[in-house]
């Protein structure tokens, strides 16, 4: 599943658009690389989001079959890291 569509459907970000900005601005690290809004994202990725107070990271633990998935079962797709 591309980046910006995983970064929407486990609610890290709100719209897929919202991804795609911030993919857009390299602010998006995939692996510790600055993540293409084409990049595919696989079990055990690590992604790790830059914002202007800090930074958050996340492992990939699954991929959701579904556009979107409820905020509830957010902890089957990511793990905070911290």
């Amino acid at each position: 599943m591309r980046i910006d569509k995983f970064l929407n459907a486990v609610n890290i970000t709100k719209r897929r658009a919202v991804a795609q900005d911030m993919i857009a601005s390299q602010v998006v690290l995939l692996n510790d690389r600055v993540a293409k809004a084409s990049k595919n994202v696989e079990v055990g990725d690590i992604i790790k989001i830059l914002y202007l107070k800090g930074e958050k990271s996340y492992r990939v633990l699954g991929i959701p079959t579904t556009k979107s998935t409820p905020k509830s079962r957010q902890d089957e797709y990511v793990k905070e890291l911290s």
